[in-house]
């Protein structure tokens, strides 16, 4: 009873005290202030012109002259026309709405979500009496969906959602990838191990985790396509590394050979150049080209007779469009040439669910495999990708479904099924509606787009839009872009953001947008074009 006394008295004091020194300090404020004795801490003078220890002086330059071109002055000029269409959107513009064609982003131009794997992330989301023990969920959801998200649930040991994963994914994600590449590449079960994959932020995250440890110094070298997808140069900018450019073959339908490849390296390297890697987009982005098999095979020759590590970027796999056509992976080919036995090939793949049929890139899923890498640079990936935590849970969950969906028999097999043709099918009229498109406009030609999401036709610029773009301090793309924008709405990315060859001039555009969006677009480019033409004559 005492001690109970003598605690309440002494919270009485506390709350008194404080009181006390509110009361005070209030009071001194007040008098010190009606004194004018009341000043700041430092009795330093202030400047009027205080300068900003970060400018664009003293930041990274790496950084300052990095330029990525998907998301560069066209796109922000389309999203100040977007504003103003929204607060007056008559009159202001002889078109109604933006039509953004400039970046694969599937969902935002109107593709539909896949049913199933929403379905089954919502349920991992719920908490269990919500979702997969509901008395009523199968009401709601179909038993397949439900299944796979307690599968999910107790891969990420019954954490939810919302906790962090092992840094390279949980171990039943990754033991999925593998599955997938076993079976895409006809390889024994086994051959991929878990431990070389690393679920990340998308494709993009682990791109930059590569050349993070590729780019030693500024003698460092990556072989990447002219044109590319700017995500390397931009990335290449930053770590301060050297980008060398090899061609592709544009009169060849964006073939690439050998021989372009060993002139870029010799270049590179008379120049005291180090070049340790090459980066190989297939499906290509941004020319929509699809290699063959035995293109594919050379490529991978070509890395380990040189002792390049290979960067295989191959998010568009599910894209392949064209008659004859058909997606051969890089892992694929290291196992036919039997370079994967023999340990004589240092190769990085890359996918991601922003792409193929899902198109889910607001869910930053991806993964990439390591094959051929020394154990001690492994620990340092590892290493990289602890610093990070995890990627998103929601992505590598994504990720799974993307590499492990409904089986044969199961509830959701084929709806899901149905609703990944019908994105195909609209896909493939899609690129041929632009495609062909293109090529019957005088003055524009465009290789067919056999996979991907794009088109990048080339066209014959005016030499007055030349000679107006160089004394104006842009492109002639970039002036031609901007031109199209605000004469018809549609957002389109200059070439010169790719890279191309000297004299040559046009853009990318993605297929994206609906059938009768597309058939639009042609049909306002070749109008625009006629009267951009007359304009600059």
């Amino acid at each position: 009873m005492q001690l109970k006394l003598n605690m309440i008295k002494m919270f009485r004091l506390t709350l008194l005290s404080a009181a006390t020194l509110r009361t005070s300090a209030s009071t001194l404020r007040r008098n010190s202030f009606l004194k004018g004795a009341f000043r700041p801490l430092s009795t330093a003078p202030v400047s009027d012109h205080y300068e900003k220890r970060l400018t664009e002086q003293s930041m990274c330059q790496y950084l300052r002259h990095m330029e990525y071109a998907v998301r560069g002055k066209v796109v922000i000029k389309a999203d100040e026309i977007n504003a103003k269409l929204k607060e007056s959107p008559k009159g202001t513009y002889p078109f109604d709405h933006i039509v953004y064609t400039n970046i694969g982003n599937p969902h935002s131009v109107g593709q539909k979500d896949l049913t199933w794997p929403r379905q089954v992330l919502a349920l991992c989301d719920l908490p269990d009496e919500y979702g997969v023990d509901h008395p009523l969920a199968e009401e709601i959801f179909p038993v397949d969906a439900i299944a796979r998200a307690k599968v999910i649930k107790k891969a990420l040991n019954f954490h939810g959602t919302g906790a962090y994963t092992h840094s390279q994914g949980p171990l039943l994600f990754r033991q999925e990838i593998c599955r997938f590449i076993e079976k895409r590449d006809g390889l024994q079960e086994g051959a991929v191990d878990p431990s070389d994959i690393y679920m990340t932020n998308g494709a993009s995250s682990a791109i930059e985790m590569i050349l993070n440890a590729l780019i030693a110094d500024t003698t460092s070298g990556v072989m990447i396509p002219i044109p590319q997808y700017p995500i390397y140069s931009a990335t290449i900018s930053r770590y301060g590394g050297q980008q060398v450019g090899y061609y592709l073959d544009e009169k060849k339908g964006w073939d690439l050979n050998v021989a372009e490849l060993e002139r870029s390296l010799a270049n590179a390297k008379k120049h005291g150049i180090d070049v340790n890697s090459l980066v190989l987009i297939n499906p290509g982005n941004p020319t929509g080209q699809v290699l063959q098999p035995s293109t594919v095979r050379e490529i991978v020759k070509f890395c380990s007779e040189n002792n390049l590590v290979l960067l295989a970027d191959e998010v568009y796999q599910e894209n392949v469009y064209a008659a004859g056509s058909e997606f051969y992976s890089c892992r694929q080919a290291a196992h036919d040439t039997g370079l994967d036995d023999a340990d004589a090939l240092e190769l990085v793949s890359f996918h991601s669910t922003s792409k193929g049929l899902l198109g889910e890139c607001g869910r930053r899923g991806g993964y990439m495999e390591l094959l051929g890498f020394d154990p001690k640079i492994k620990a340092q990936l590892y290493k990289l990708a602890s610093s990070h935590l995890c990627s998103n849970v929601p992505g590598q969950i994504m990720t799974s479904l993307m590499v492990n969906g409904p089986k044969e028999g199961d509830a959701s097999y084929e709806s899901y099924e149905e609703e990944k043709q019908e994105i195909y099918d609209s896909l493939k009229r899609r690129a041929k509606i632009v495609s062909e498109g293109f090529n019957k406009i005088e003055g524009f030609s465009c290789e067919t787009a056999e996979g991907s999401m794009y088109c990048f036709p080339k066209i014959e610029m005016p030499l007055g839009a030349i000679d107006f773009a160089r004394a104006n301090g842009v492109t002639p793309d970039t002036l031609y872009a901007l031109s199209l924008l605000e004469n018809t709405g549609i957002c389109v990315v200059p070439a010169s953001g790719f890279g191309q060859e000297k004299g040559r001039y046009g853009f990318r555009t993605t297929f994206l947008p609906a059938e009768e969006e597309m058939v639009h677009v042609v049909e306002a480019v070749k109008n625009h074009y006629e009267k951009f033409c007359k304009q600059f004559e």
